[in-house]
């Protein structure tokens, strides 16, 4: 069997996401080609079909005896992470947690939900709301560790909770954080950490807590 008719594994779709990302960074792709080229790469089943995607950028080396990166000939070089800006409160590193998936799909936790003390959020061109309003907790810190590729995450707090998006690093995307954040103080405080790349992730209260507040 020839190479190019191998299976892919998610770790050869991963760091040919990692390429194209830098392509976006170099100006070789546009935001919609990136897009349509993470959904091609996704989706590939062989090496010749996850190729497809990189055969027209100058300077990448196709996929045919896979070996973990980086590549010795890496023909692009990693820009540095920016700078987290400087906290009062640095909560430790989370424990192993629950793992929530997505692949160009819509993942929500509503209602009366376990929350586990940690959770990874790992997607790729999804919609995911966690909403932890009415969830039913264990601990009053939660920790949430994203990998992303162009999702929409939202986390949903009650008012009385905090949140920490400080470890949140993105690229070509956005971390909002519409909520108090800071240390624990109330019953619930969200910590999240991790890397997502040309989606946003929020954090907000549920609709219509601004117009309570206004009339409370």
């Amino acid at each position: 069997m020839e190479a190019r008719d191998l299976r892919v594994s998610d770790a050869e779709r991963e760091h040919v996401g990692e390429l194209l990302q830098r392509a976006v960074g170099q100006g070789m792709l546009s935001l919609g080609e990136f897009t349509e080229r993470m959904d091609t790469a996704l989706a590939a089943k062989t090496r010749a079909e996850l190729n497809v995607v990189l055969v027209d950028l100058p300077g990448i080396q196709l996929i045919s005896e896979f070996t973990p990166p980086p590549y010795p000939d890496q023909p692009y070089v990693s820009r540095p992470a920016p700078p987290v800006p400087p906290v009062a409160h640095r909560s430790p590193a989370p424990p192993p947690g629950d793992v929530i998936r997505g692949r160009m799909s819509s993942v929500s936790r509503t209602g009366s939900w376990n929350v586990p003390p940690a959770l990874e959020v790992n997607t790729r061109l999804s919609t995911v709301t966690l909403d932890f309003t009415r969830a039913v907790m264990t601990t009053q810190v939660v920790h949430v560790t994203i990998d992303d590729y162009a999702s929409t995450i939202s986390l949903v707090v009650p008012e009385e909770a905090t949140v920490d998006l400080n470890g949140v690093e993105t690229v070509g995307g956005s971390a909002t954080n519409k909520v108090r954040t800071g240390p624990p103080i109330g019953p619930l405080h969200v910590v999240v950490r991790g890397k997502v790349r040309f989606g946003n992730v929020t954090a907000k209260h549920p609709f219509g807590t601004s117009i309570r507040r206004m009339f409370g």
